[in-house]
């Protein structure tokens, strides 16, 4: 990656509040910032356990057609055993 390249991506992390940079001589140290980053994974986690109480619920729902439909076949075996 040039050198160009990644001034320009440092740029972007630093409007994003993702870094902050200093200048000290030539050098232009960069700092993570942390705020940010657990603001995100904060806003992550919030979803990440909604869509596991709804992919839970979608999966008890599933099981349930599963088990009602093995009754109605079972049923239906049975029945036609009969005759």
């Amino acid at each position: 990656m040039s050198l160009p390249a990644i001034t320009k991506h440092l740029k972007v992390l630093e409007r994003a509040g993702l870094i902050s940079r200093g200048r000290e001589a030539q050098w232009r140290p960069s700092r993570l910032e942390a705020g940010p980053l657990k603001e995100a994974a904060d806003w992550i986690d919030e979803y990440r356990q909604i869509w596991e109480a709804r992919l839970d619920r979608l999966d008890e729902y599933l099981r349930e057609l599963q088990q009602n439909q093995t009754k109605q076949t079972r049923k239906t075996e049975h029945e036609s055993g009969k005759n």
